[in-house]
Order: C-alpha cells, then sequence, then structure tokens
C-alpha cells in the first residue's frame, strides 16, 4: 500500500506559479511511475505530468513548457512546480502512484488549484 498526501495548492493570479508537493509514505519500494493529475468542474481526470524511476517524464501538451515535474533522490516526494498559470488551469490536482510490479494505482486526496484575478 502506498499513501499519498499533496500540499501547496491555492489561488494564485493569472501568470502567477505554485509549487505542489505530494508526500509518498508505504511500501514506496514498488513505485514504478509518480505522476499528477487535474480535474475540473464537469470534466474527466486528465494526466498533467509523470516522471518515471528512471527518470523519464512526460507531460500534457496544454502545460508543456510552463509546468515541471521532479522528485526527490529517495522516490519519497514528487514536485510539480507550475509557472504561467492560466484560469483554465483551475482543477482539483491529484497525486498518481502506480505500481513497478503490479497494475496497482493510488491516488492522494487531491489540492486545489484555482488561477483566478
Amino acid at each position: 500500500q502506498v499513501h499519498l498526501l499533496e500540499s501547496g495548492g491555492g489561488l494564485v493570479q493569472p501568470g502567477g506559479s505554485l509549487r505542489l508537493s505530494c508526500a509518498a509514505s508505504g511500501s514506496i519500494y514498488m513505485i514504478g511511475v509518480l505522476g499528477w493529475y487535474r480535474q475540473a468542474p464537469g470534466k474527466d481526470r486528465e494526466l498533467v505530468a509523470d516522471i518515471s524511476s528512471s527518470d523519464i517524464t512526460k507531460y500534457a501538451d496544454a502545460v508543456k513548457g510552463r509546468f515541471t515535474i521532479s522528485r526527490d533522490n529517495a522516490w519519497s516526494t514528487v514536485y510539480l512546480t507550475m509557472n504561467s498559470l492560466k484560469p483554465e488551469d483551475t482543477a482539483v490536482y491529484y497525486c498518481n502512484a502506480r505500481s513497478a510490479y503490479t497494475n496497482q494505482g493510488f491516488w492522494g486526496q487531491g489540492t486545489q488549484v484555482t488561477v483566478s484575478s
């Protein structure tokens, strides 16, 4: 079992920046990929970015060049640095961990990001 706890969300003006953090605990040895997803009201949850244990990253087209995903060496915390935020980035952001060995996936409780003037 992997437990994920997000932090760092909030209200920011368009063009501003935020940094989200996700702390992983439990069986972190089984994690193969850590990622961030988001869900806006009335929309499906979508991948924002993820990073593998070999540091291969993937980004949604909508955030390329503005968001950066990174992790610590202990594979216990993953970050999402968000720059040049737009109102359309407003959503609940969820941390996700995927097992390297099974089809298991784990979710955090989510953190709200609101981009508004």
